[in-house]
């Protein structure tokens, strides 16, 4: 870390703030476009939403993709998608959709049905049965988690700051959460419980820089009394330019890694991740902080409320 800071420049005197519309307008269209590919296309559901039975198994030697399809089908149990896993080829994905009128203990009679005309010499890694009624639970579960979480994010930002700084923060989480999504949306990622948890993941992330940046604009608010916000905005901003770039560098590493390596099964969760740390960088600079010179932040806001914590400290 100490190397690589030898080459970084010891200040920045970049105009983020000149820049802002753009970046409005840039989110602005992000955001429509991913909530028009929702409403549209909506999400192409892993078998935790959209319920049914999902089957990953190692084969043995010499058996192929096209052997199992055929003795699958022939069960006549509708439409088994039957996919390969990994670099081996050794391993598959069974996936039986969710069939209308069925129930968990008919379900659990596919899965006997398959594991019998498949024969011996399968291990079997994972075998999930999910009904509608679970599916469709899950499905709003997942979206009160996240309205939750955000919630409960803007909340603290209220109390940890001021409301002004709220409003900023709100907007790039909203943003980062409704595009990371908009992805699995427009390219019909299958969407499922891992995707949730990245969701929130994101969300944490997000506001991680953002806190940073507002700790440095509040103590300049009582460093610089007479700055202009503008001026004092890009001055924060470039004060902590260089420890966000390596912070979001750090983790967008440990993310693509993931991404690149971390398999089909981490695939979805690590896409979402490595999303967000792109938009919850890009975001804290040109959402969250501009939206400070229009929400009538006022430096005896800032004053007012560290007064009030010290006279609150015993």
């Amino acid at each position: 870390m100490i190397s690589l800071l030898k080459f970084l420049p010891q200040e920045f005197k970049i105009d983020f703030m000149r820049r802002r519309w753009i970046g409005f307008i840039f989110s602005a269209a992000l955001t429509l476009a991913s909530l028009v590919s929702i409403a549209v296309q909506g999400f192409n559901f892993g078998i935790d939403f959209s319920g049914g039975v999902l089957i990953e198994a190692e084969v043995p030697e010499g058996v192929h993709v096209s052997d199992i399809r055929a003795k699958v089908s022939s069960l006549d149990l509708g439409e088994v998608a039957v996919t390969t896993l990994g670099e081996s080829g050794r391993e598959v994905s069974l996936r039986l959709g969710q069939p209308k009128d069925s129930d968990e203990k008919s379900e659990m009679r596919a899965v006997a049905k398959i594991k019998e005309v498949l024969g011996e010499g399968y291990t079997y890694k994972r075998v999930d049965v999910v009904g509608p009624k679970v599916g469709g639970e899950l499905i709003q579960d997942g979206v009160y988690a996240i309205l939750g979480a955000m919630a409960i994010i803007g909340i603290y930002i209220w109390i940890r700051f001021e409301w002004q700084y709220s409003i900023g923060a709100m907007l790039g989480l909203i943003h980062d959460v409704i595009t990371a999504a908009g992805i699995f949306s427009l390219f019909q990622i299958e969407f499922d419980l891992t995707v949730v948890a990245a969701l929130l993941t994101v969300a944490g992330y997000s506001i991680n820089d953002t806190v940073v940046q507002f700790d440095r604009v509040r103590e300049n608010l009582r460093r610089y009394k007479k700055m202009e916000l503008y001026d004092l905005l890009n001055r924060s901003l470039n004060e902590v330019f260089t420890r966000t770039l390596l912070t979001s560098f750090t983790t967008f590493l440990a993310a693509a890694s993931l991404l690149a390596f971390g398999g089909d099964v981490l695939r979805g969760f690590s896409l979402a991740v490595t999303w967000g740390v792109i938009a919850g960088t890009y975001s804290s600079f040109y959402m969250a902080l501009p939206t400070l010179l229009y929400t009538g932040l006022r430096r005896d806001d800032s004053e007012d409320a560290e007064v009030a914590k010290t006279d609150a400290m015993p």
